[in-house]
């Protein structure tokens, strides 16, 4: 089944043709969807039998190696926020893609001063609308937007550092 079939509301699929960040975002939630789900012995191994399996040429993807680098790299400090933003809400009770859009942009947050935060809330929000439950994109913003709050940069470009 394809990702059109599979989530119709995602539009024509063109989007992550015209932007591969947009497509390297995907691809690394989906990374990192799968990293959580069967915790490899080997990340190297397992990141580089994912990436070569993905529809572009594994260069495409040099982004989302990045953001999954990053992203496993500072886990306990993601998690941490999710725990302490993710108000009322068990952990462990989180969506296994929710967490993995959650991971992404808090890392990308905290770690990516050059990529603006409104972008990467618009991200993880579009990839809600597509992967997850209809809700899943206002408990999503809401635990970015606090920690967005926390952020000490302008939030409509990229840092200049």
């Amino acid at each position: 089944m394809s990702d059109k079939e599979k989530h119709p509301q995602s539009g024509s699929g063109d989007e992550a043709k015209t932007n591969p960040r947009h497509a390297n975002r995907i691809a690394a939630m989906q990374f990192l969807y799968s990293w959580d789900t069967c915790q490899p012995a080997n990340l190297v191994e397992f990141t580089r039998q994912f990436f070569t399996t993905q529809e572009e040429k594994r260069e495409f993807y040099s982004f989302a190696e990045e953001l999954v680098s990053g992203a496993i790299e500072h886990i306990s400090e993601t998690d941490e926020a999710i725990r302490l933003y993710a108000k009322n809400w068990a952990f462990d009770r989180i969506a296994k893609v929710d967490l993995a859009i959650l991971r992404l942009a808090i890392y990308e947050l905290l770690h990516r001063r050059d990529i603006p935060p409104v972008v990467t809330i618009n991200e993880a929000i579009e990839l809600a609308k597509i992967f997850s439950a209809s809700d899943a994109k206002r408990f999503i913003n809401g635990i970015l937007d606090r920690v967005k709050a926390q952020l000490n940069r302008p939030l409509r470009e990229a840092a200049r550092d």
